[in-house]
């Protein structure tokens, strides 16, 4: 069962396809993608995965708790997905001519690293980008503590300033229940705003402008990044524009932070 879905035509763009699928006993989820590379990343519960004569077994306890192997399907590839219990993952594709193999991707593989600093400090695992093949496919898994930023200093990939093309979803999921974060796509050279408040399980496209989120006092933030555009094999790791009104902070991210009082107040 699809609990979220975007297509290219439902998001108004070209690449990229997005997914949360749940599977349990009596409702396997079986999918072909016609000239697109696909991969499946694991969320919550067991499954088994069945593909080009591999048989794998996937299980993430939390996306909070461990990271998982994630499935690389070239174009065309059939794939059935099945569990014995409940198995919720998510899948995202984007056009490819099948250069790759269908494999898994291990955990080991999935390069971390600690980004920024101060109110902007965060866990990124490069779960698909460089040196992890596939053709169109960037998958981010990012981990970022209650109150805090991401995508800090805010940077945009809409092929403009200098930026490559590459279209985006954000999955959100926050370790509280009443947790929210918001997400804030701009661009003020045309008056685009879009604003999003973002619950556990939401979904939140990028299809152009500059563009950060922010978790809750009271929630830790977990999102899954799918990205997929012009850039091609190795040229994946081609950064975006950062916006250069909010890069200072990198040199000193502590730099001008208030201790407080700031004021006397005798």
């Amino acid at each position: 069962m699809k609990q979220i879905e975007v297509t290219p035509e439902s998001a108004d763009w070209t690449y990229l396809g997005f997914s949360v699928v749940e599977v349990g006993p009596s409702n396997p989820w079986s999918a072909t993608f016609d000239g697109r590379e696909a991969a499946i990343v694991p969320l919550q519960g067991a499954g088994v995965a069945r593909f080009a004569g591999i048989e794998a077994e996937l299980a993430r306890s939390s996306v909070f708790e461990e990271l998982a192997p994630i499935v690389y399907l070239p174009p065309d590839e059939a794939v059935e997905v099945t569990s014995d219990s409940s198995f919720t993952f998510a899948v995202g594709s984007a056009p490819a001519e099948g250069k790759y193999p269908a494999r898994i991707i291990e955990v080991p593989e999935q390069r971390s690293e600690i980004r920024g600093g101060g109110q902007a400090y965060r866990q990124v695992v490069h779960s698909i980008a460089p040196p992890v093949e596939a053709e169109r496919l960037i998958v981010y898994q990012v981990y970022v503590p209650r109150g805090t930023w991401s995508g800090w200093a805010p940077h945009c990939h809409d092929g403009r300033d200098g930026s490559p093309y590459l279209e985006e979803t954000y999955y959100f999921r926050l370790d509280r229940p009443e947790g929210w974060a918001m997400h804030r796509n701009w661009r003020f050279d045309e008056d685009y705003e879009d604003l999003s408040v973002a619950y556990d399980g939401d979904v939140v496209l990028v299809p152009k402008g500059y563009h950060s989120s922010v978790a809750c006092p009271g929630a830790n933030m977990y999102f899954l990044n799918f990205l997929a555009g012009e850039l091609l094999d190795d040229n994946r790791s081609t950064p975006p524009c950062f916006h250069a009104d909010y890069t200072w902070i990198e040199a000193d991210w502590t730099a001008g932070e208030w201790n407080l009082p700031i004021v006397p107040t005798t």
